[in-house]
């Protein structure tokens, strides 16, 4: 999904991703119309946006809507080249270039199309919007990508009645993410899951928030050793394989293996500053800093969410260190 400047705006201007990296990772840079000599209609970025963007598994698209949307899409893809292709005199007004993202009018499949139930007339990548458009206020969209969002920010199995409301907020606002988030904000099951031990954290969650607690508002200089400690949790920068993107969900993150590469990782930013304050290049000097977790936001809040046993083994440490690596392995800084 492309977000562009802002995720706060609505569905249909980022439910298709035209970045590059999108594009040859759902291999639609080869979906092209049958009687071209340039391949196949590959079906993959068809699917994956109804099943994981819009609609959702099971939601009621057939193999045949899967099929037209790959037709739709035909022409759609990536050219690094600087020079336009060559086209037909006829075709050269269709041709669109924003960056590496391309319509290319000669890979278009211009047969009409029936999808989800509405006739499309083939005409080029204003097909592309119309289909959009379709998905965008189809009541499975709002459905699934509100019970999405709120699997992220509320819990693994979000209240139905809020998924309810917040599909509503997206179907009154034509599918305003904007408006969406302030549904579930406002409802008083997100005041809930903001209650100690109630979401789990995942890897980015955990680590972003164990560095800004241990050095407040200085800037990191040196991201690396930040993308070393989420690649070995899993979660690393562009790592997923596969277009559903990673987990939401608890299970994923709180396993016995996972844990135990956490309390390394507690050891490492607890002890010191690990490289972050070294900037990258051959004769960088590293600016070190010391982590210091025991601050004000520690002593005016988060010491009152601790319970009596990790009180009691921080109580034990017998350095700054030790009580660092303490804190950020606790129960409670999981949550």
């Amino acid at each position: 999904m492309k977000t562009g400047p802002s995720v706060l705006t609505r569905l249909a201007s980022f439910a298709i991703c035209s970045s590059p990296r999108c594009i040859i990772r759902r291999c639609c840079v080869i979906s092209t119309t049958p009687t071209t000599p340039w391949g196949h209609i590959n079906e993959n970025y068809a699917r994956e946006i109804m099943e994981l963007h819009t609609m959702g598994v099971g939601s009621g698209y057939t193999q045949a809507d899967v099929e037209a949307l790959a037709k739709i899409l035909t022409g759609v893809g990536i050219d690094l080249k600087p020079e336009d292709p060559k086209l037909k005199p006829e075709l050269q007004s269709q041709l669109v270039r924003e960056g590496a993202f391309e319509f290319n009018p000669a890979r278009h499949d211009y047969s009409d199309k029936t999808f989800l139930g509405h006739q499309i007339k083939g005409r080029g990548l204003a097909e592309v919007d119309e289909a959009l458009d379709i998905l965008l206020h189809h009541p499975a969209t709002a459905m699934h990508l509100s019970r999405q969002i709120a699997t992220y920010f509320v819990a693994d199995n979000p209240p139905e009645a809020l998924v309810q409301k917040m599909a509503q907020s997206f179907k009154s606002s034509d599918g305003d993410i904007a408006a969406v988030l302030s549904t579930m904000v406002h409802a008083p099951e997100f005041a809930a899951s903001l209650k100690p031990g109630a979401r789990f954290k995942d890897p980015v969650q955990y680590v972003l928030s164990a560095v800004r607690l241990a050095y407040d508002q200085r800037i990191i200089l040196n991201t690396a050793p930040i993308q070393g400690w989420l690649n070995r949790l899993g979660e690393g920068l562009f790592n997923h394989e596969t277009p559903d993107g990673y987990a939401l969900t608890s299970a994923s993150w709180n396993g016995p293996g996972q844990m135990m590469v956490r309390f390394e990782i507690a050891r490492q930013i607890g002890s010191g500053s690990s490289g972050l304050f070294k900037p990258e290049g051959p004769n960088a000097v590293d600016q070190p800093a010391f982590p210091l977790l025991q601050n004000a936001l520690y002593f005016d809040g988060l010491r009152q969410t601790l319970g009596p046993a990790t009180l009691a083994a921080l109580d034990k440490a017998i350095s700054s260190q030790d009580w660092n690596t303490l804190f950020l392995s606790s129960p409670e800084f999981m949550y």
